[in-house]
């Protein structure tokens, strides 16, 4: 059985989530000149988290008070798989790649998160249209940002190493995030960077890293964009797409924020679009039209 379809609205919130996130390997780029991975990351967790914590205190305290420790035990280990890993593996992986390989190593998300939900979630089994439509998508992503990013692949294996861990480890997210549903959305995803809020700072005061301000204006900018757009407002996205759409639907995000980037490039900086470019996005979006299924459906019927 494939993932389920979704409807109008979850592919408008699965766009939105690409920009926001898409956004974030710029905003890191920008921050690295200036800080050390570890508190980029635990600015980017750490802000957010305070944010998601300010709407709880004024909406939701009945449901906090309410949690359990499983509960409790249960956002750790979300914000272990879905930032703290990843954010830190990203942002490492950026000091020795560029964004655009980095895109399209991210982009393994779909395909991790496909093998995961066949055998870890009951209501998501592999699909020959599942597979034949992630084959598509990842193979619409290395034409957009061209095939000669991957002749890169073996010159700094552990920065390619460290993305594709990230890809491994938001798949994962993916699945266990589902054990999160019955918790309103804001407290699930202050919860989750909280704890990795948490363990980011162990590891910055073990590896003996501070966050100073002595940092310019371009580096602050950056680092509150990462963590209310591309962090509170993002996860925010994540949750409410994860619970009606499904791991699968959602990993799709991971194709979608490579043309993101792109057309950021065409429309304001007036980069020129290659024709392999547009073949990627056409690749891409027919992936996504075979997972969907709709398409097909009408194609067949006509």
């Amino acid at each position: 059985m494939p993932p389920a379809r979704m409807t109008f609205r979850e592919w408008m919130m699965l766009a939105l989530l690409s920009m926001v996130w898409g956004g974030s390997f710029f905003f890191v780029e920008i921050a690295l000149r200036e800080l050390h991975p570890l508190p980029v990351v635990f600015g980017r967790v750490a802000a957010a988290a305070c944010v998601l914590w300010a709407v709880v205190a004024v909406r939701y305290r009945p449901a906090l008070a309410a949690m359990t420790l499983r509960d409790w035990g249960a956002l750790l280990v979300m914000g272990v798989l879905n930032n703290a890993a990843p954010f830190f593996l990203i942002t490492w992986g950026q000091v020795h790649i560029d964004s655009s390989l980095a895109s399209i190593l991210i982009a393994a998300v779909p395909l991790f998160t496909v093998l995961l939900a066949h055998y870890f979630a009951g209501d998501e089994p592999m699909s020959g249209r599942a597979l034949t439509g992630v084959a598509l998508g990842f193979a619409g992503v290395v034409a957009l940002v061209g095939p000669g990013a991957l002749l890169q692949f073996g010159d700094r294996t552990l920065g390619q190493l460290a993305v594709l861990g990230a890809a491994a480890s938001y798949a994962t997210a993916n699945i266990f995030g589902k054990r999160l549903k019955h918790l309103p959305l804001v407290i699930a995803a202050a919860g989750m960077l909280s704890g990795s809020g948490v363990l980011l700072a162990l590891l910055m005061w073990a590896a003996g890293q501070t966050f100073t301000p002595a940092i310019g204006a371009a580096t602050w900018a950056a680092l509150l964009a990462l963590a209310l757009l591309s962090t509170a407002l993002a996860y925010l996205i994540y949750f409410r797409i994860l619970i009606t759409a499904g791991a699968t639907n959602l990993s799709l995000v991971a194709f979608l924020i490579p043309i993101n980037a792109i057309l950021l490039g065409v429309f304001v900086l007036n980069e020129t679009l290659a024709p392999s470019a547009w073949a990627g996005i056409a690749l891409i979006f027919a992936g996504l039209a075979v997972i969907d299924g709709r398409v097909v459906g009408w194609l067949r019927r006509w």
